[in-house]
């Protein structure tokens, strides 16, 4: 098969479900996957890379759905270099229409010499092999060199020859402790499409980490260079600071054309979309400064921007919301707007959801519409995503009733489902926070231990729904949670509880050695 490195269409390589999913309290249940393969699927993404069989039942069966319910995308299985991991990988992937195995085994003297305890030779037949079972099951094999960037260049040449010999037909570089800058990553993909015989019967990607913050820099570099394929992921989520941002990569090619004349297939107008997904998926917030998808990444503060912008759109963006999908709302919404208005509503921000659903919404968004005069766009998004996301919880927020002040005790009178059996209880704690919490622990025997408890408003006014994210940590495995509602401790407490759902998802997780790539 020859490949033509010289074309300007720009494949898109997710890996939020996998990669993403790597990141210190990011955890997905089955059905919260589904829902992102679903939306990546919709917004064009080329390849999803679904998870890593081997690493648990969870995985194994997340792949294997994804696997049944993709049809345009190619859907992806990771796999270590060992027989095992294909044939789980393999397997998997058995109902998909397009399924690729994307395997790897770490090339860098660091890595083979401490965490491989492997000598090159037998790293070199690794690849061989596990490319060639690979085959066995898909002609489309995506091989990876893990601390690629950091291996020495003959051994990585000669590794990656093999690995197109043995049938690869993609050939990823990970930038795997983002130690990388443009200028290097760029010439390691132009010296291995120069120096590889066989480097045109392969694409060639990229799958850089963002420790430098130069993750979206790196990747475009590569493109540049001749890859054609960028491994990345919604709101740059990854381990330690991330991957490079799938919004960034793609927005960058659409708006400078004229320095990067390439193309994806991605739909931009369904990236808030997708980011606000993943966002309520994980816990993850996004910061209101992150490009494209942040809070702030069209607001205009400043004065001589605010007038520029009067004048001119084009002074100060470079780019309009409405081609990432922040459209301007067109009706606000309060507590006298009927089922209409609100159907409505949702068909403008893009969901379109069953019966059950739209009546369990509009009926939050009623009791909502009570508390506050207007009801904006991101409260709408809120809400909704955590009716959507979250039907499967074994654990529900019932009610709360808090006493609390500067003369103590404060209490917390909890009600709250377990596994569809009401439960009650009533505690104390230092504070109101505390003793809600001490509530929760008591109804579930929860034993995990909170590190991170952050508030902030999804819209402006004293009447704005407050958002809670938890990060609760367990036997070394930590969770996000988020929750919110108009009532900062009834945020909180539904926070708490989400948290604890998706320990449950956690404690099935046992990551195999050497998972990076």
């Amino acid at each position: 098969m020859s490949v033509d490195t010289d074309s300007n269409k720009v494949i898109i390589f997710d890996t939020t479900l996998r990669d993403g999913e790597q990141s210190p309290g990011a955890s997905m249940n089955l059905d919260e996957k589904c829902r992102i393969a679903e939306a990546l699927e919709e917004m064009g993404v080329d390849v999803i890379e679904a998870g890593f069989p081997i690493a648990s039942n969870g995985d194994f069966e997340a792949v294997n759905e994804i696997a049944k319910l993709v049809k345009n995308s190619t859907v992806c299985g990771l796999a270590r270099s060992g027989r095992g991991d294909i044939e789980r990988a393999a397997d998997a992937l058995k109902p998909a229409a397009r399924p690729r195995i994307h395997t790897f085994i770490a090339t860098s003297p660091l890595h083979m010499k401490y965490k491989l305890q492997m000598e090159p030779d037998e790293v070199y037949q690794h690849v061989v092999e596990s490319v060639s079972h690979a085959r066995n099951f898909t002609d489309d094999v995506d091989w990876s060199p893990e601390d690629g960037t950091r291996t020495e260049h003959d051994f990585l040449c000669r590794c990656v020859e093999a690995a197109i010999n043995a049938g690869a037909t993609c050939i990823n570089l990970p930038d795997t402790v983002g130690y990388s800058v443009p200028e290097e990553f760029g010439g390691l993909i132009r010296m291995l499409i120069e120096r590889v015989p066989n480097s045109d019967k392969a694409v060639f990607s990229t799958h850089c980490h963002n420790d430098l913050g130069l993750a979206v820099a790196n990747s475009l570099a590569g493109v540049e260079a001749g890859a054609r394929q960028v491994e990345c992921t919604i709101n740059g989520l990854g381990e330690r600071a991330g991957n490079a941002a799938l919004e960034e990569i793609v927005m960058a090619l659409r708006t400078r054309q004229d320095a990067m004349p390439f193309t994806t297939n991605v739909n931009t107008e369904m990236i808030t979309k997708a980011s606000r997904l993943v966002s309520t998926v994980t816990g993850f917030t996004v910061q209101p400064n992150k490009a494209i998808v942040g809070a702030n990444a069209f607001a205009h503060e400043s004065g001589i921007h605010q007038d520029g912008m009067l004048k001119n759109a084009n002074t100060y963006e470079i780019m309009t919301p409405e081609s990432v999908g922040l459209n301007e709302s067109k009706l606000v919404l309060g507590k006298l707007s009927g089922r209409a208005a609100f159907k409505e509503k949702l068909s403008e921000l893009g969901y379109d959801l069953g019966d059950n659903a739209f009546q369990d919404a509009f009926r939050r968004f009623k009791a909502l519409a009570d508390k506050k005069r207007e009801v904006f766009d991101e409260d709408i998004v809120t809400l909704v995503d955590d009716e959507i996301v979250r039907v499967n919880d074994r654990m529900r927020f019932v009610s709360l009733q808090v006493v609390c002040g500067s003369v103590g005790p404060q209490t917390a009178e909890l009600t709250m489902e377990v596994d569809d059996k009401e439960r009650k209880t009533k505690s104390t704690g230092d504070g109101p926070v505390d003793a809600t919490f001490n509530a929760i622990k008591e109804l579930t025997g929860c034993s995990a231990r909170l590190q991170l408890y952050q508030v902030h408003a999804v819209t402006e006014g004293t009447d704005a729904q407050a958002e809670v994210t938890i990060r609760l940590e367990e036997g070394g495995k930590t969770v996000n949670g988020q929750g919110a509602d108009t009532d900062t401790l009834v945020a909180s407490a539904r926070a708490y509880i989400n948290a604890l759902n998706k320990m449950l998802v956690k404690r099935e997780k046992t990551a195999p050695s050497a998972l990076s790539a």
